[in-house]
């Protein structure tokens, strides 16, 4: 085969080029997407932010440790051995006393035995202490605020909010373009 034949051959394959109506769709429909992913994942880390601000407003209250133990637990046979601080305070609220179990707002078993042991180390049994009592509800209170961590990293998932509105507005400004 000589270079012109070669050269012929090269020239007359298809290529594949896709259509300004498809490319348009796929940048438009990945950037929304990516707008609703970050958009939701924003919307969670907002929410978890405001519920471990507004206990920073409950009323420290004295309380007295009326039990600290560490309680282990398995979901089935196969499954690892998990870890959960029961600790059990007493405090009294317009002279009503009650007892909380709660260390944090939303808590769960863990798999770290020295994490749960550190924090049964600060309340040990006999402790006097301040929990914090909702005002809108007496009976629910906690030892420890939660972090304010998921404020310091919303800025991620508005990363893909503000990446995905640039997909779409770069989609629709190709589109006015051809036109």
């Amino acid at each position: 085969m000589n270079s012109t034949a070669a050269q012929e051959s090269i020239t007359s394959q298809p290529t594949f080029a896709p259509s300004p109506r498809g490319a348009f769709a796929f940048k438009s429909l990945l950037g929304l997407f990516l707008m609703t992913i970050g958009a939701l994942a924003t919307g969670a880390l907002w929410i978890a932010y405001q519920r471990a601000a507004e206990t920073r407003h409950w009323t420290p209250t004295p309380c007295l440790i009326i039990a600290s133990q560490l309680l282990t637990g398995r979901e089935s046979p196969h499954s690892p051995t998990t870890y959960r601080a029961d600790i059990r305070y007493r405090y009294r609220v317009n002279e009503t006393a009650y007892t909380g179990t709660r260390i944090l707002r939303s808590e769960g078993p863990s798999n770290d035995r020295g994490k749960i042991e550190k924090l049964l180390a600060t309340h040990p049994l006999g402790t006097s202490t301040m929990c914090f009592v909702n005002p809108a509800q007496a009976d629910f209170a906690i030892l420890q605020h939660a972090s304010l961590a998921p404020l310091y990293s919303i800025w991620f998932p508005l990363l893909f909010v503000v990446g995905g509105a640039g997909m779409v507005v770069s989609a629709f400004r190709s589109r006015i373009q051809k036109a």
